[in-house]
C-alpha cells in the first residue's frame, strides 16, 4: 500500500512542478506553444451569421468561445485604424469609393449592416440596420484580453503607414505581451515593417495558390512568396520561419487541392503551424483536420467546433 502512495506522491510532485513550469511562461509564450494546437479562427467573426466585421458578429464567435476573433485593419484618412475587409465599400456598406479616402467621421456614418439582411433574408435581424464601421480600438474596449486576435494588414499599398498605426495600438493595449494578438498579412514586406517595428509581435504569412493562367497550368503563389505548394522544400518553409510563427493557406481552388498533407507536415517540421481559410463546410472541415491542419479559418466557427473531439 505504501509503495502506491509513495508512487503517487511522486506523480503528484511532478505534476506540481510542471504546473510551476507553465505558469512561469510569459502569455506570450503561452500563446506560441498554443499555436500547437487546433485553433478555431472566426473569419471576420461569425460572420455567417451575423454581418462580417460588426460588433454583433465578434460577440457571436465571442460567446461560443473560438480561439481567435479574424479582421482586416485598415487606414483612414485621419489616421486611424478600422476594421474592414473590402479595399472599397460598395459591397458591405450604403458608401462609395476607398477606405483610405475618407475619415473616421464619414465612415462612421455609413450603414454597414442592412446588407446582410439583403444577402441573407432568413437570418435578417433589425439589429443589424445602421451598425457602424468599427474602430480597432472600439474592439479591444470591448473585449480586452478576454479573446484573441489574428489582424491582417489589409492592403498595405493602399494604407501606408498602417503598420506603424497597428503596432502603436497593440502596444498601447498590451496586446503583444499579454499573448493576445498575431498579426498576418499576404504582404511579406508588411510584415516585416511589423517586426522592425516590435519583433515581439507574432507573425503569419498568408499564402494563395492558384494557376498561373488558367485552369490545366502550374500553380503559382500570387505574391511569389514561395513556389508551388508541390515544389516547396524545407528551405522555402525555413526562409518564411526566420520572420512568421505560422502560415495560413488556402487548401483548394476551384474544387481542386492545391496542397496536401506532405505539404502541412513539412511546414510543421519547419517550425510553422499551418492555418487554413476560409473553409465553410464541415465535410471540407473533417478533410482538413484529418490531414492535420493547426487551425481553420470559418465564417461558421460553430461549424467547426461541432467538430473538435475533446
Amino acid at each position: 500500500m505504501s509503495r502506491y502512495l509513495g508512487t503517487a506522491t511522486a506523480l503528484t510532485a511532478l505534476m506540481a512542478v510542471a504546473s510551476v513550469g507553465i505558469a512561469s511562461e510569459s502569455p506570450l509564450a503561452q500563446q506560441l506553444n498554443a499555436l500547437e494546437n487546433f485553433q478555431v479562427i472566426a473569419h471576420r467573426g461569425a460572420s455567417g451569421h451575423a454581418p462580417e466585421s460588426t460588433l454583433p458578429a465578434y460577440e457571436l464567435a465571442h460567446e461560443w468561445g473560438v480561439d481567435y476573433l479574424e479582421l482586416d485593419a485598415q487606414l483612414t484618412a485621419d489616421g486611424e485604424v478600422v476594421i474592414f475587409h473590402d479595399n472599397t465599400l460598395e459591397r458591405t456598406s450604403n458608401g462609395e469609393g476607398h477606405i483610405h479616402e475618407h475619415t473616421l467621421a464619414e465612415l462612421k456614418a455609413l450603414d454597414t449592416g442592412s446588407w446582410f439582411n439583403e444577402a441573407n433574408p432568413e437570418q435578417a435581424s433589425e439589429d443589424f440596420v445602421g451598425l457602424p464601421m468599427l474602430t480597432l480600438e472600439e474592439l479591444f474596449d470591448h473585449f480586452g484580453h478576454t479573446t484573441r486576435y489574428y489582424i491582417e494588414t489589409k492592403s498595405p499599398h493602399l494604407n501606408p503607414g498602417l503598420e506603424a498605426a497597428l503596432v502603436e495600438r497593440l502596444e498601447a493595449y498590451d496586446m503583444v505581451e499579454e499573448g493576445r494578438v498575431l498579426v498576418q498579412s499576404f504582404a511579406q514586406e508588411s510584415l516585416l515593417k511589423i517586426q522592425a517595428l516590435n519583433p515581439e509581435i507574432p507573425l503569419v504569412q498568408l499564402l494563395w495558390y492558384s494557376p498561373s493562367e488558367g485552369e490545366g497550368t502550374p500553380l503559382v503563389e500570387w505574391n511569389d512568396t514561395t513556389p508551388a505548394p508541390g515544389q516547396m522544400r524545407a528551405s522555402d518553409f525555413q526562409r518564411i520561419a526566420e520572420y512568421a510563427v505560422g502560415i495560413g493557406t488556402n487548401a483548394r481552388h476551384d474544387g481542386q487541392d492545391v496542397i496536401a498533407a506532405d505539404f502541412i507536415e513539412l511546414a510543421q517540421q519547419n517550425g510553422l503551424p499551418v492555418h487554413v481559410y476560409t473553409v465553410n463546410e464541415p465535410s471540407e472541415m473533417e478533410r482538413l483536420m484529418g490531414l492535420g491542419v493547426n487551425g481553420l479559418f470559418s465564417d461558421y466557427p460553430d461549424r467547426v467546433q461541432a467538430l473538435i473531439v475533446e
